[in-house]
């Protein structure tokens, strides 16, 4: 019976971690680097061409291979077989953001008889064959929804890829992939810093099986991903909004109507943006929908389940909420599966001026079509923070576009928060844990970081943020 080389051994071993790391970790950046010598970090191609010639004379002994053998090469056999759906994936991605009917998918079935003839039993190979459309579909939504190339958005697109595939694919492949529903998701930061971009692209990006009957996949991620804005609805329609109602169920309610809950696809999400706006009330009812996956309309006695993810966002301190009763704990704690912080745009510049340029070239390009983006950026405000984010800044490139300048009230002033702060310390009105307070939180905005906070003031990030908190809820 042949054996793999030492060298082969080693190569495949490492291999497998490659292919279930996270794409935009380090440790995935560096073995690639090792695996392919001479690849460039910006080569995400550079193995794939090394992989497919070394695996294909073993392909030939696959079958007389031990039985650990054909288990380490078992990542490499999905690795090839991926790449060579890629081009095709990405063709379907884009087919399908157009909208409608979930389309047919011709190359599906050779993907999955060449993964059957490795040895893989049919119906993983399908199920694997829908995990390469999700791969493709999280790896497309992360990197082109959230451009940048500063720390703080690699932290944020690592985080959003743990997200939909946790922190260990391996595991997720095995038994997490129809249980993610289980896992809550809520998005913290500034208003305008992307935290929607960022739960669209864990909504687009959960896994959908493959129908081999129909030769297509049983959803279409474009309607799979629904949004609702909280804030937008007077608390005598929120209710409706979210659970549906039926006729008669109140004056006006003339015929039955649908909650996003009930429309939402089993195979998707949910985003409950500004979830910090709701009632007691509402979120005592949302707690029951992720306790017990079930609601029940307005005016009606039958319940309906809920099978898909929920998204949450807030740009409200929630700690604060909490501690005056107005943000319930337990709700908090089925919401928090996982926390992720999407960063401020002054943050990000702090990390990277270059980011700036970045992003005015992709904001520029997308709206106008302009490829010299060099006169916008002149007309940019110098050292402003930017308290409005990557949406404020996608408005500044809008207004020079229209009308060649760009000039906000704050660049000649100092924000009306810090004015005040000023004024009251010159009037000796602040005690010292005012005066902290208020500092932290004045740097806290303009850095963007508890971390950063902590370094300026000497506190420890935790007691910055109990000072920055405190200073908002004041």
């Amino acid at each position: 019976m042949p054996t793999l080389a030492a060298a082969d051994r080693e190569f495949f071993a490492a291999l497998g971690d490659v292919v279930f790391l996270n794409p935009f970790s380090e440790r995935r950046a560096q073995l690639i680097v090792k695996l392919a010598p001479g690849a460039k970090l910006a080569d995400r191609e550079a193995l794939a061409r090394v992989v497919a010639p070394r695996l294909a004379p073993l392909i030939r002994e696959l079958e007389r291979l031990s039985a650990e053998d054909r288990l380490l090469l078992e990542p490499a056999l999905l690795y090839v077989s991926y790449h060579r759906c890629v081009p095709q994936l990405d063709a379907l991605i884009e087919r399908q953001a157009k909208g409608g009917a979930s389309l047919p998918v011709p190359f599906a079935e050779q993907a999955i008889a060449d993964m059957v003839q490795h040895g893989f039993a049919p119906e993983r190979a399908e199920r694997l064959f829908a995990f390469f459309f999700q791969l493709r579909r999280a790896f497309y939504f992360i990197e082109r929804s959230l451009a940048g190339e500063c720390e703080s958005m690699r932290r944020l697109r690592e985080a959003l890829w743990n997200n939909v595939f946790t922190h260990d694919m391996r595991a997720y492949e095995a038994a997490l992939w129809h249980r993610m529903e289980d896992f809550s998701t809520l998005l913290l930061g500034e208003t305008g810093t992307g935290k929607g971009q960022a739960a669209a692209a864990i909504g687009r990006s959960a896994f959908i099986p493959y129908l081999p009957g129909e030769r297509r996949f049983a959803a279409n991620f474009a309607e799979s991903f629904m949004a609702i804005n909280l804030s937008q609805f007077p608390e005598t329609l929120i209710e409706s909004e979210l659970f549906g109602h039926r006729k008669g169920a109140f004056t006006g309610a003339i015929e039955h109507y649908q909650g996003v809950f009930e429309r939402c696809s089993a195979h998707g999400a949910l985003f409950l943006d500004e979830i910090g706006e709701v009632s007691i009330p509402v979120q005592i009812k949302l707690l029951q929908v992720l306790q017990e996956r079930s609601f029940t309309p307005l005016g009606g006695h039958e319940k309906k389940r809920f099978s898909g993810r929920v998204i949450a966002a807030t740009n409200r301190a929630l700690g604060s909420l909490r501690g005056d009763g107005r943000f319930r704990d337990d709700f908090y704690y089925r919401l928090c599966s996982d926390v992720i912080e999407v960063p401020t745009l002054r943050q990000r510049i702090a990390e990277s001026p270059a980011e700036l340029q970045l992003l005015v070239q992709l904001i520029a390009g997308r709206i106008a079509r302009i490829e010299d983006h060099t006169s916008i950026l002149e007309k940019l405000p110098r050292g402003y923070d930017w308290p409005g984010n990557v949406r404020e800044l996608e408005q500044a490139v809008r207004r020079i576009v229209m009308t060649g300048r760009y000039a906000p009230a704050s660049v000649h002033a100092a924000p009306a928060e810090e004015a005040l702060l000023f004024a009251r310390l010159r009037a000796g009105e602040l005690t010292a844990a005012e005066l902290l307070g208020r500092y932290s939180a004045m740097l806290y905005r303009r850095l963007g970081t508890y971390a950063e906070v902590a370094k300026r003031t000497g506190l420890d990030p935790r007691t910055s943020r109990k000072y920055v908190e405190a200073a908002r809820s004041g």
